[in-house]
């Protein structure tokens, strides 16, 4: 019934700082699989999309006071997903895999985004990992290696000397914590939508693995902000 109440009031216009602490107060309970059962429906997934701006195809991310509404939609998205089978057959049916990779290219080339962008990616890394029709839909429908590769690119900050050269910077600061998280969430999606790509058959396939081995060359050349970060990193 809580749970019920708190959707109840996101479904609503209230104010920012309302849906921020009603979605942190959800993601808290999104931890119990045995809350989740009765809510875990079409309507409350659709209320939680519609607050991650996972259903606005063309609208950009401009209104900065709305990222932090954003971010909790998706965790809270992360939480249901992962602890209810319900909920990832429901994302099939409201196809959240290509409303995420739309999210992802709004995030490209934006500042303050960094959250949006990792937790975007921590949800395709569990529905890739959780559901294996929409790691197939990943695959073959929504380009999903290049749409993962390029947000590992960003958040590794890669120049290019070559076609399949990225620049060697030794002086290069180490990265942030929050670019170190992207570039991790990246890795991992990345990792469950080309688990059966051992035989490739296009040039463009060609391409992009050998682009996406380059950067991977540049990820193993580059440091987190601390010894553990730099570890989970490689």
């Amino acid at each position: 019934q809580l749970c019920e109440g708190i959707l109840n009031i996101l479904e609503k216009d209230t104010k920012t700082s309302c849906q921020v602490a009603c979605l942190e107060a959800l993601r808290i309970l999104s931890r119990d699989k045995k809350v989740l059962v009765p809510v875990t429906t079409k309507r409350n997934m659709q209320i939680l999309m519609k607050l991650a701006k996972l259903d606005t195809v063309e609208d950009p991310l401009e209104r900065v006071s709305e990222f932090p509404v954003i971010v909790e939609a998706l965790k809270c998205l992360c939480n249901i997903i992962f602890n209810s089978s319900v909920a990832q057959k429901l994302s099939l049916e409201l196809n959240l895999a290509a409303m995420l990779c739309n999210l992802l290219q709004k995030c490209k080339d934006r500042q303050l985004v960094d959250d949006i962008k990792c937790f975007d990616l921590r949800l395709l890394f569990l529905l890739s990992l959780l559901h294996t029709d929409i790691r197939a839909q990943l695959r073959q429908e929504l380009q999903g290696v290049q749409v993962l590769t390029q947000a590992l690119e960003s958040s590794l900050s890669v120049r290019w000397t070559e076609e399949y050269k990225a620049a060697e910077d030794r002086d290069r600061p180490p990265l942030s914590l929050q670019e170190t998280d992207c570039a991790i969430e990246a890795l991992k999606a990345l990792f469950n939508v080309t688990l059966d790509s051992w035989n490739v058959h296009s040039k463009n396939e060609s391409h992009q693995f050998r682009y996406m081995a380059a950067i991977l060359r540049h990820c193993l050349l580059t440091t987190g902000p601390t010894e553990e970060k730099t570890e989970e990193l490689h």
